[in-house]
């Protein structure tokens, strides 16, 4: 018999986990160093496990005894090769193949070894050369990339560290996303972690960087800021957090610097206060909800799952409802008259309530259990889902607050067994929520929605007419009118498998247009142009993240310190990768082709609006000078010294920054201006500009930049 390997980091849902466990990654940075002043990782490891960390972060890769000493000490490694992501990587092809090559050299040596967890292929590509290069083009680079390491090392977790300053340049292809965050204050953390879960999609949310610096401030302040931040990020869900850093002992480039101590070890090797405060807490958390736990007076929930034929899933379903993990409930099965198995499949769980009902439709079936169920909450899954072991634990947190009236969270497809099932999860159209903020629903999809009792009663149930789908979407619609709030809780997720073939998903589709002209019967004021009109932002499972036709919100000459989305989308979830192939995406296309089509014949003929198909949106320009030609140069400074300084020299001689959705800097008629800096080594940095001018204009244009550049200190190169 085969012995099995040990345990690899893995996706969890939302979360991550190790082997068979759920774990919270509590990780911390390890250096870079300096040179003559480096800590050996066989003294240090044990001090780190010793504090509660899980897992720690290195910058210029792992040599075997790291690693070794990792694995001794119970440590998984976040890896980082350091390469020239900081400079224009898309023009100088050499320095991507250079990345490439390091990346992959690391992989060859050490990608097998039990210790690393995951890998990072850049940290943060300052905001201005990723507008420079072109959002989507660097995002599908670092996509590349990805899919090359992947292919070198396929069990292993990949990701890009991004930052709030390129909040839209998620990889789609990653395994999590990873965000570096320094937020000094506990409420906007409290406020931007669920916007992170959001930018996230299905995948989960890794903090992979945390600090603050205690030459600017105070050590009892960085100790109250960080075990704060921990809280946040254990009662937001999230998958883990990174300390930045282990020691105020650090290099940049090769550089000792002294100017900066983010450490929780001073450079003597002492501990700060912030280590003995986490000290308290870390040992204590394994997973996000232990050191969260629920109020004494916990609600007690009924999850109804109604079912009609649907034995082929049930019994998986039963499963995970009855291990769930929360102090109150009980589940009920309410059979709506099936043909099928489905009386000896519940009868094979003694824990469970089964009622039946002669055949009358899904809303009646809801309703049904409704009535018998005895808790203060409702929770309702379908049969062909799977309630995470959790599920119960975070939706009840949403009810604290007296006007909530449902609350639901995500519904992740698992891993596809065909073909088209791939296909169909990637698909449009399937259940899903719909947001208007970061924490508040304008639906939740019947799979995952839990009702307040209460708020249940007020509304009068499920309307009967609903016999299929629908259901959820009227009852949603209906507490939002009476005053009741939607909650979303980014944790609370089922696993929903989707329909196995195109052909059921075509017809599921045709199912909800047939339900969507029912609710245009009750609600004619939610519909526009043919069909629903959704305030908030449809979520399809994808990372948020730009593409060609995206406005992006740059601010003031691209300056702005959180760089989003001007409009939320949420791209849909991509091919799994056992199945993405031309072939598949082909079929996908398909699809896209006919899910609209289908859905609007089938609401326009059931007496909903007629269908309007409206032409696919331009795609986004910047708005420049038709007949206008581009021109680039360079300069160069001392490190202080790069486009900000440029900037502003042109803007006292009378240049006008453009507006925060441009992706130009400034303008003067008949001029346009783009900027980014390089970092060149520790004293210099390279300044590149483009200037759209007028083909008889080029000289008279590139002379005035010149001149701008001289007086601050540029040189062009």
């Amino acid at each position: 018999m085969a012995l099995s390997g040990p345990a690899r980091l893995r996706v969890d849902g939302r979360f991550l986990a190790l082997g068979d466990k759920r774990i919270f990654l509590k990780s911390v940075t390890f250096g870079p160093f300096p040179s003559d002043a480096e800590l050996d990782p066989a003294t240090e490891f044990p001090r780190i496990a010793a504090s509660g960390f899980n897992s720690i972060r290195v910058y210029t890769g792992a040599t075997r005894h790291l690693l070794d000493c990792a694995q001794e000490n119970g440590l998984q490694v976040l890896v980082g090769i350091p390469w020239e992501w900081s400079r224009d990587f898309l023009a100088e092809p050499r320095l991507r193949a250079e990345g490439e090559l390091r990346l992959l050299s690391f992989l060859r040596e050490q990608g097998t070894h039990p210790a690393l967890g995951a890998l990072i292929v850049a940290n943060e590509i300052p905001s201005d050369l990723v507008r420079w290069m072109g959002p989507s083009q660097v995002r599908q680079a670092l996509e590349d990339l990805i899919d090359l390491c992947r292919e070198e090392a396929p069990e292993l977790l990949i990701a890009y560290a991004n930052y709030p300053s390129t909040e839209y340049l998620e990889p789609r292809n990653a395994d999590f996303s990873a965000f570096n965050v320094y937020l000094e204050n506990r409420e906007s953390q409290a406020l931007y972690l669920p916007r992170l879960q959001n930018i996230a999609g299905d995948r989960p949310i890794l903090i992979t960087e945390f600090g603050l610096d205690t030459i600017r401030n105070h050590e009892d302040t960085q100790a109250s800021l960080l075990t704060g931040h921990l809280e946040e990020c254990l009662a937001a869900g999230v998958a883990g957090t990174t300390f930045f850093a282990w020691s105020d002992r650090w290099a940049s480039r090769g550089a000792r610097m002294e100017d900066w101590a983010f450490g929780l070890t001073r450079r003597d090797k002492s501990e700060k206060p912030v280590l003995e405060a986490l000290c308290k807490i870390l040992p204590k958390i394994s997973t996000a909800r232990v050191t969260t736990p629920l109020k004494d007076d916990t609600p007690r929930i009924s999850v109804v799952v109604c079912t009609h034929n649907g034995a082929a899933h049930l019994e998986s379903c039963l499963r995970a409802c009855c291990a769930l993990d929360y102090p109150d409930f009980e589940v009920l099965v309410v059979d709506d008259g099936s043909t099928d198995q489905t009386p000896e499949l519940a009868a094979r769980f003694p824990e469970v309530r089964y009622l039946r009902q002669e055949h009358g439709g899904l809303s009646n079936a809801r309703n049904y259990g409704a009535d018998a169920a005895t808790g203060e909450l409702v929770a309702y899954t379908d049969d062909d889902c799977q309630p995470d072991v959790d599920w119960l634990f975070w939706i009840a947190r949403c009810f604290d607050h007296p006007k909530a009236g449902a609350a639901g969270g995500p519904n992740l497809p698992p891993s596809p067994e065909s073909l088209q099932e791939a296909i169909v999860a990637s698909a449009t159209g399937a259940p899903s929520h719909v947001l208007s903020e970061d924490l508040r629903a304008e639906h939740l999809p019947g799979c995952n929605l839990v009702v307040r009792r209460k708020a249940l009663e007020e509304v009068g149930g499920f309307q009967p007419q609903f016999l299929a789908a629908g259901d959820d979407v009227d009852l949603c619609w209906r507490l939002l009118d009476q005053g009741w709030e939607l909650v979303f809780a980014p944790p609370a997720f089922v696993w929903h498998r989707r329909r196995t073939s195109i052909v059921r998903y075509l017809k599921q589709q045709s199912g909800y247009g047939r339900a969507e002209a029912l609710l245009f019967a009750v609600h004619p004021g939610r519909f526009r142009n043919g069909g629903i009109h959704w305030e908030g932002s449809v979520y399809s499972g994808g990372p948020v993240s730009a593409d060609t036709n995206s406005v992006i919100y740059f601010g003031s000459m691209g300056q702005a310190g959180y760089q989003g989305l001007a409009h939320h989308t949420t791209p849909r979830r991509p091919l799994h990768r056992r199945f993405n192939s031309p072939a598949s995406r082909g079929l996908l296309r398909l699809c896209d082709l006919l899910q609209p089509i289908v859905r609007a014949i089938s609401r326009w003929r059931h007496g909903g609006p007629a269908p309007q198909f409206s032409r696919a949106r331009a795609g986004y320009r910047p708005r420049g000078l038709e007949g206008a030609d581009c021109s680039e140069i360079s300069f160069l400074g001392p490190s202080d010294t790069g486009r900000h300084q440029l900037l502003d020299a042109l803007r006292e001689a009378g240049w006008a920054a453009c507006g925060d959705t441009d992706t130009w800097d400034l303008r003067s008629a008949p001029f346009l201006l783009l900027t980014a800096d390089e970092q060149r080594g520790l004293d210099h940095t390279l300044v590149r500009a483009r200037l759209r001018h007028p083909p008889a204009l080029r000289r008279n244009g590139i002379s005035i930049i010149e001149e701008a550049a001289r007086r601050v200190g540029l040189e062009k190169r």
